[in-house]
C-alpha cells in the first residue's frame, strides 16, 4: 500500500485479529489479503485519474472530437464497490468467528478447525 496512515491501520487491525486469534482464519486472512490489494489498486487509479482528467476526448471520421467519462474513473468505481463488498465479507467473518469460537459442536468440524487455522496437532 502506497498510503503510509493506510499501512499503519492495516498492520493495527492485524495486529488486533492476531490477539484475537483471527488472523489464522483461512477466509479473513485472503479476504484481507484482497482488500489491500483492491486499496493499492484504488491509490494507483486516484493518481491516473489525476493525470489524465476526469473526461477524454476520442476523435471519430471527419476529424469531430467528443469528450468521456475516462476509463480509469469507470475503473475507480467498480473497485470502489468490490472494496465494499470486501468489507462486507470482513465484517461477517469478523463477527461470525466470535461466535463459531463458542460452539461446542462447531469446534468438532474439521471444515471449520482447517478454516480457523487449527490442526490437530494443536490440540
Amino acid at each position: 500500500m502506497e498510503n503510509e496512515k493506510y499501512k499503519k491501520q492495516a498492520e493495527q487491525i492485524m495486529k488486533i485479529a492476531e490477539e484475537n486469534g483471527v488472523q489464522g482464519n483461512f477466509l479473513f486472512t485472503t479476504t484481507f489479503d484482497r482488500y489491500l490489494f483492491l486499496l493499492d489498486n484504488l491509490e494507483n487509479l486516484k493518481e491516473q485519474i489525476r493525470k489524465e482528467g476526469m473526461t477524454v476526448q476520442k476523435e471519430y471520421i471527419k476529424g469531430e472530437k467528443n469528450a468521456y467519462s475516462s476509463p480509469s474513473v469507470r475503473n475507480y468505481n467498480s473497485t470502489c464497490d468490490l472494496a465494499n463488498k470486501t468489507v462486507s465479507t470482513l465484517m461477517k467473518i469478523i463477527k461470525s468467528f466470535n461466535v463459531e469460537e463458542n460452539s461446542e459442536e462447531e469446534n468438532n468440524d474439521p471444515l471449520l478447525k482447517a478454516i480457523n487455522g487449527s490442526d490437530d496437532d494443536d490440540e
